[in-house]
């Protein structure tokens, strides 16, 4: 009679046993003689490496005035003793649009002529007069003038800008107050200031004087596309990998004791650096007399800027706490 009532009872027993056995780990089977079954323990806690972390110092860079006013006054003292032991006349100009530097020794004299730094001028005068794009002809004439300093193309465009008069209204547009044109057909009498050479890069670069912003990129791709052997003068500025555009002047002055008159102009951008350079020489005794001064003011400047506008570094300040 017993059999019929554990059967049932066992089989309660062996269901419950495996349900809870899967949750707890041990079954309630064991009450039917599983004791030499070690009881499973809670699992061991694992332990995983986390990275360490490491906190850059934070480091602020600011302006260091002082040190950048003792640095400019060395630099225009070294300048002046290079120029003082260099002949004829030499004056120039520099503006960076990165730092706000500026540099110059009679900048604002407006006596010097540019020679063939005036087709800039040209062909500036000229895209503004062709809102809707240079006539047939007139694209390959601007490359010529500015990319070989082409004199004939020259000549032909100084008569489509309307000569003087025309020039005259370019320049009043553009704020160019030191710069007169050349009388009738020369174009080359031009005379000019490093200042006015500044206002109008700075207006390539910038825009104003009604200048699109297409017609000055135009202008500045063929002025950093000049023949290699017309590439000298303020270039010489340029660090290496620095963008040159540059437009350059020469010419013989027979009326004046049988000189010359030699100026470069141009931007030189680079990593922190927007310079805008112009020097102007005249008196000189040769073309290369007149280079060989321009290179070597450029060339001081170029690798002395980034003195004139220094930063240090600082710890940044403690935040309070709480």
């Amino acid at each position: 009679m017993r059999v019929p009532v554990l059967v049932p009872v066992l089989g309660l027993g062996l269901r419950v046993g495996l349900k809870v056995g899967l949750g707890l780990g041990f079954g309630l089977g064991c009450v039917a003689g599983c004791g030499t079954e070690r009881a499973v323990g809670p699992p061991s806690p694992v332990t995983s490496a986390r990275p360490r972390v490491t906190v850059a110092p934070c480091v602020l860079k600011v302006a260091d005035p002082r040190a950048g006013r003792a640095a400019r006054t060395r630099l225009l003292r070294d300048l002046d003793r290079y120029l003082a032991g260099r002949p004829g006349r030499v004056v120039f100009g520099a503006h960076d649009l990165v730092t706000g530097v500026r540099l110059g020794r009679g900048a604002h004299d407006g006596g010097i002529i540019t020679a063939s730094g005036a087709k800039v001028d040209i062909l500036a005068r000229l895209l503004l007069l062709r809102r809707t794009g240079l006539r047939a002809g007139e694209r390959e004439l601007a490359s010529r003038m500015i990319r070989e300093s082409d004199n004939a193309a020259a000549d032909t465009l100084w008569w489509r800008v309307g000569a003087g008069g025309g020039m005259s209204d370019f320049y009043r547009r553009a704020a160019m107050r030191e710069t007169t044109p050349g009388p009738s057909r020369f174009w080359g009498g031009t005379t000019t200031s490093p200042a006015d050479r500044i206002r109008l890069l700075t207006v390539l670069v910038r825009g104003g004087a009604g200048m699109s912003a297409g017609d000055r990129r135009l202008v500045l791709d063929l002025m950093s596309r000049v023949r290699p052997e017309q590439a000298w003068g303020v270039s010489a500025a340029a660090r290496p990998g620095d963008r040159v555009a540059v437009k350059n002047g020469w010419t013989p002055r027979p009326f004046v004791r049988n000189t010359w008159a030699v100026t470069s102009y141009g931007r030189i951008t680079g990593p922190g650096r927007d310079l805008l350079l112009s020097v102007q020489t005249d008196q000189q005794a040769g073309e290369g007399q007149g280079i060989q001064t321009i290179e070597g003011l450029a060339r001081l400047i170029g690798t002395r800027l980034d003195g004139l506008a220094p930063v240090r570094s600082r710890p940044c300040a403690a935040r309070p706490t709480a």
